[in-house]
């Protein structure tokens, strides 16, 4: 009697990931790494200062256009040298890390003193409604559940791993991207095309039952039409930005409570009772 495949005990299964991605190698779907990565360069403008030790972090580097970066692979143990780098981004794939504080860690190590370390990753409201749609349609086909759309971090949560990971002056924010698609067989092609389909280590390892995604598809339609066309559907794509910076002497240090000068009502002209 043969045993049932063993689940695998990481969160993401990296060997099926890899799949993904050398299948779309010849025509990738890259729209949403081009968005990110014209935010990422909008934001370094606004830094005052020249880098000139950049790398980055991606599996897609043909859609990140920095001059002179080192290029490197999100693979578990990060091809970093420490203290190498002024700048490192790691770009749209910290979301699938088995370890996240573990890869800032690795970056945060490959800094100089006072370097930038800027991530982009996709956020909790990412494909909401496909996650609502398709965990409906199963329970409702088969009274249960399975793992089918990666788990992403808030951005309250993902803030906070910044400090466990050693930066200073950590900051996270987000933007949302809504795309509208014909129907949900589209969007379910282009996240084939993103490398972003269910590489989940305890996904299931045979195909959904057809009755599951036509009724996946039904609800998608009936629940998520877009706004300005209800025979269209929605798809939100929230992307978070988290900067930090490599401790240095020299940097901005927070005050300690209680030790202002100044009231804040003072300061807004207002009186206090």
């Amino acid at each position: 009697m043969s045993r049932p495949p063993q689940a695998s005990p990481d969160l993401t299964d990296r060997h099926a990931l890899a799949l993904h991605r050398r299948r779309i190698a010849r025509a990738p779907e890259l729209f949403l790494h081009r968005e990110a990565a014209a935010e990422v360069q909008e934001r370094l403008s606004e830094v005052n200062r020249t880098f000139t030790a950049p790398a980055i972090v991606t599996p897609f580097p043909e859609a990140w256009d920095l001059p002179g970066a080192q290029v490197v692979p999100d693979d578990d143990i990060l091809d970093l040298k420490p203290g190498a780098h002024d700048l490192v981004i790691h770009a749209l794939s910290l979301h699938w890390a088995n370890d996240p504080v573990g890869q800032m860690v690795q970056c945060r190590r490959a800094l100089r003193p006072d370097g930038l370390f800027l991530a982009v990753l996709f956020g909790g409201q990412t494909l909401n409604e496909l996650r609502r749609a398709l965990a409906e349609a199963e329970a409702h086909v088969t009274g249960g559940l399975s793992p089918r759309v990666l788990p992403m971090g808030e951005i309250r949560d993902l803030g906070a791993l910044l400090q466990r990971a050693g930066f200073a002056l950590p900051v996270a924010d987000s933007a949302t991207t809504v795309v509208t698609y014909a129907d949900p067989l589209r969007l379910m092609r282009d996240l084939r095309a993103m490398g972003e389909s269910n590489a989940l280590g305890a996904r299931l390892r045979h195909p959904t039952r057809r009755a599951v995604m036509l009724e996946a598809i039904r609800r998608y339609a009936e629940h998520f039409p877009a706004a300005d066309d209800p025979t269209r559907i929605r798809a939100t794509f929230e992307m978070i930005y988290l900067t930090g910076w490599a401790p240095h002497e020299g940097q901005q240090k927070p005050l300690r409570p209680g030790s202002a000068i100044t009231r804040l009502a003072d300061a807004l002209g207002k009186d206090t009772p």
